[in-house]
């Protein structure tokens, strides 16, 4: 059994979160097969809620690259979870190494599993360490899409949120005519919202270890000419914040996507090789969450350092 080393900080019982509150975006449908529920954020948050400060806007929050026993930087950033109010998102590798059932137990569950009840997770590679990823599904159950897919899509507010699997040799590969990349052309087709933004695991482009991940520009791709406005992403466990780009990596101010590297979850750091060409902001250095506020049309983003360490980044835009 795993148990993380004395002296560990983190609690053992989920919080008593808020349930989320189930209403409709003014859509002539219901959610597509593999869509979530719709969510909304609601002035009546309190901080640990799903819900968030303005009818308006809706807060999303988080990273990936997560949980280990052998690391307390988890707790430090849930720490900063209970603190901030909304939906919470993962990019993948929530637990380390290998995506148990008993890592989840001992290891996530103890720091951000105590925002379990309001997080919407993304797969990576060391939760498919198991195979089938069953450590990941069977801990998260219907939040994690209802088909043991890996990729589902929900609302918030006015946005449409993709969760989405990069694992793509998991999964019958991610290409043009794949599986999931069908489902996202489609759902985007029959959810046309004025604001969309998706997460998933590998990313596009990354100047820090990994490096680029072609395997998913398809789905890049379809989001591209959706005019999706955000991609995130972790893997790389490093903070990477990019201009707006088209699929093959061209600057794109008019309808490129901003991608955010956020692998700041707690497990380690990453440094940095080769820069890529649009890459606006990195830091290899700081555990921290990224926080985005949904609005109508717009959106701003803050990256939330864990207490003690100084480096930040925050922007705005406006929706395609």
């Amino acid at each position: 059994m795993i148990q993380r080393p004395s002296g560990a900080t983190g609690v053992t019982a989920l919080a008593l979160l808020a349930a989320l509150v189930v209403v409709g975006c003014g859509r002539s449908a219901g959610p597509s097969p593999r869509s979530s529920p719709v969510t909304t954020d609601l002035p009546t948050a309190t901080p640990g809620s799903p819900a968030a400060t303005s009818a308006r806007s809706a807060t999303l929050v988080g990273a990936g690259d997560i949980a280990s026993c052998d690391s307390s930087g988890d707790e430090a950033t849930a720490a900063l979870l209970d603190e901030i109010p909304g939906t919470v998102f993962t990019t993948g590798d929530n637990v380390y190494d290998n995506g148990t059932a008993d890592e989840f137990e001992h290891c996530y569950d103890p720091s951000w599993g105590r925002a379990r009840a309001r997080t919407r997770p993304a797969p990576g590679n060391h939760d498919y360490h198991t195979r089938g990823a069953v450590g990941y599904f069977d801990y998260f159950g219907d939040l994690a899409g209802d088909d043991r897919t890996g990729w589902y899509a929900y609302d918030l507010n006015s946005w449409r949120i993709y969760a989405l699997n990069s694992n793509c040799g998991a999964i019958g590969g991610c290409g043009a005519g794949s599986a999931q990349e069908q489902w996202l052309r489609a759902d985007l087709a029959s959810h046309p919202a004025a604001c969309v933004l998706a997460y998933w695991h590998h990313p596009l482009f990354s100047s820090s270890r990994h490096g680029n991940n072609p395997d998913v520009r398809p789905l890049f791709e379809a989001l591209y000419d959706a005019g999706a406005e955000i991609v995130l992403g972790g893997h790389d466990h490093s903070y990477e914040r990019y201009a707006p780009q088209a699929p093959d990596g061209a600057a794109d101010s008019a309808r490129g996507l901003v991608e955010i590297v956020v692998g700041t979850g707690g497990r380690s750091h990453y440094g940095f090789a080769t820069v890529g060409a649009n890459s606006l902001v990195r830091d290899g250095a700081t555990f921290g969450v990224l926080k985005l506020t949904l609005a109508e049309g717009s959106y701003a983003f803050e990256f939330v350092p864990v207490a003690g360490q100084a480096f930040s980044d925050s922007g705005s835009g406006a929706c395609h």
